[in-house]
């Protein structure tokens, strides 16, 4: 991998996503062969590891590795990495005045945060279930976008008294139907926001904002007519798959196309949760990039947001 080999690279990333403690015992030649990307090949460094990182951070050797060297403490999510960093969000280490975000926000790309109240919050779950695609057919009557007037879609009708699903959805708080409805269309754009009951309800976000370049649709498109229902366990929570057919996941971990894009609830501003991804590969034959669903049970707001490559 220190050599760029491209099968070398593929083959760690899928033992990170499958049983990440296998490369534990490795990892620390990967640090003296200075390979530092992708950072998830970390997620089960250990604590010596982990103060490896943060003695080169903090003697300042390498400034211009900062970004890689944060990157890969955030996905440890180890104690000590947690530590360091909140040390370092007042204490700025050599090189941060060159980053584009602050030390401590490099957590969400390790799915973690720290709340309003100085504690730390997981923001996703370690229970992760396959979305096997549906046929659904679409309501005549249905809702529409505000914004392009396609039908609304479905991307998820969950209930936690089913104990797999209560399982996954765990860490979230939420109890009860989840019923997420989204414009597929517009969501590519923006992150789209929903209030949400207990109940079921699920209703369009009036503080939803269309960004100034969303394009205009001379009509309506139909969403898709599938709807995620929970499959097999997964045996790693970190085996969703934004780019493979079978990748959409239940709980577990994102897999992200670009940057982690952790939505921010509109009531209060906090990370929202992590739900589950649904991948383009899995509703249309030439699909591609991928949906990411997220709530915050306190606020009771749903969101979907897109990436693609």
């Amino acid at each position: 991998m220190a050599a760029e080999d491209d099968d070398a690279i593929e083959e760690l990333c899928v033992i990170a996503d499958t049983d990440p403690g296998r490369l534990t015992p490795h990892l620390g030649s990967l640090l003296d062969l200075d390979v530092l990307w992708p950072a998830k090949l970390y997620r089960a460094a250990d604590a010596g590891v982990v103060r490896r990182v943060i003695e080169r951070i903090d003697g300042g050797r390498t400034p211009d590795r900062l970004n890689h060297l944060l990157l890969v403490l955030a996905h440890s999510a180890n104690p000590l990495a947690e530590s360091a960093m909140r040390r370092w969000s007042t204490q700025p280490p050599a090189g941060a005045d060159k980053l584009h975000i602050s030390v401590l926000s490099y957590a969400r790309e390790g799915d973690w945060t720290v709340g309003l109240d100085g504690s730390r919050r997981d923001l996703c779950g370690s229970t992760a279930y396959r979305w096997v695609m549906r046929e659904t057919p679409r309501r005549a009557d249905g809702p529409t976008c505000p914004w392009c007037a396609s039908p609304l879609w479905t991307a998820a009708d969950l209930d936690t008294t089913e104990p797999a699903v209560g399982a996954a959805m765990s860490h979230t708080g939420w109890s009860g139907r989840l019923v997420i409805e989204t414009c597929h269309f517009c969501a590519c754009y923006t992150t789209l926001y929903s209030q949400v009951t207990p109940a079921g309800a699920t209703t369009w976000w009036t503080g939803n904002t269309g960004p100034s370049y969303l394009p205009d649709t001379a009509e309506p498109e139909d969403p898709p007519a599938l709807t995620p229902v929970l499959g097999p366990a997964r045996p790693s929570p970190y085996q969703a798959s934004a780019w493979n057919r079978g990748g959409s996941t239940l709980g577990g971990r994102p897999d992200w196309i670009q940057d982690a894009e952790h939505a921010d609830c509109p009531g209060c501003g906090q990370p929202m949760d992590y739900v589950g991804l649904i991948g383009g590969a899995d509703l249309d034959d030439y699909g591609e990039g991928a949906y990411y669903l997220h709530l915050h049970q306190p606020c009771g707001f749903a969101a979907v947001n897109y990436q693609q490559s």
